[in-house]
């Protein structure tokens, strides 16, 4: 679905952007695995794709640093000469109230979940000369909110007004610009759960089951293949019906 296609995806060592990785590079793409601290996961990654015929660039760099991300796109750029998709997924989460958030955590959260993207995106349309696609990583939170992250609530809704809007401007560059909000999904995340927390998760959700970041990944992959040329400015629930609106 993706022959001679490039992605970028941010935040590819582990979880959902590693299953991103693996099922794009799978479909023919050229991936960019994008990591800040991960290098063994990141390399493991890497000579995975490498080992099952597919094609990686390590893209080591911390998205909310304007430094980092020219020096991530000048690292792809030199091998590819263009950025076909670009899947913003980077992102952090800290379990905490909204009292106990500080201005340096709240200031974290927002540089890596929303101006990281802002970031990306801002260097990479020049590259997307032929068009493109742009995911954002949304959250179930960004429309109920969050007892314990109002801060990556906030900045998972920010990406939604950031999604919309460049799929009004980007739309007469043949850029196609859309957002995934997932539910629970059975990542590093939520491996602190305990088992009645993770039984409880479970009994809320009408599929009754968490997600796996394949769900994710799959649909990432429609939305980056051709088959979905005619969409764009939406989000995706993909929740299991936790969150139906």
């Amino acid at each position: 679905m993706l022959n001679g296609k490039t992605a970028i995806i941010t935040g590819a060592s582990r979880g959902i952007g590693r299953a991103i990785a693996n099922i794009f590079a799978e479909n023919g793409a050229l991936v960019g695995i994008n990591y800040i601290k991960s290098d063994k996961k990141a390399k493991d990654l890497f000579n995975q794709i490498e080992q099952s015929g597919g094609k990686a660039i390590l893209l080591k760099g911390d998205v909310s640093k304007q430094k980092d991300v020219e020096n991530i796109l000048k690292t792809f750029t030199s091998k590819t000469k263009k950025i076909d998709i670009l899947v913003n997924n980077a992102g952090i989460y800290e379990r905490s109230n909204f009292e106990n958030i500080s201005y340096d955590r709240w200031n974290k959260v927002i540089s890596t979940n929303l101006t990281g993207s802002f970031n990306l995106c801002k260097k990479a349309i020049a590259y997307m000369k032929a068009g493109g696609k742009i995911i954002f990583i949304s959250s179930q939170l960004a429309f109920k909110g969050s007892l314990h992250g109002a801060d990556y609530a906030s900045s998972k809704a920010g990406l939604l007004g950031l999604m919309r809007s460049l799929a009004l401007e980007l739309a007469s560059k043949k850029i196609n610009v859309n957002a995934i909000a997932p539910g629970t999904i059975d990542t590093d995340i939520i491996a602190n759960y305990s088992k009645e927390i993770r039984k409880k998760r479970i009994n809320e959700i009408p599929l009754k089951r968490l997600g796996t970041p394949n769900d994710i990944a799959y649909t990432c992959l429609f939305l980056a293949s051709n088959m979905s040329d005619y969409i764009t400015g939406e989000t995706i629930n993909v929740n299991g019906g936790l969150y139906i609106h």
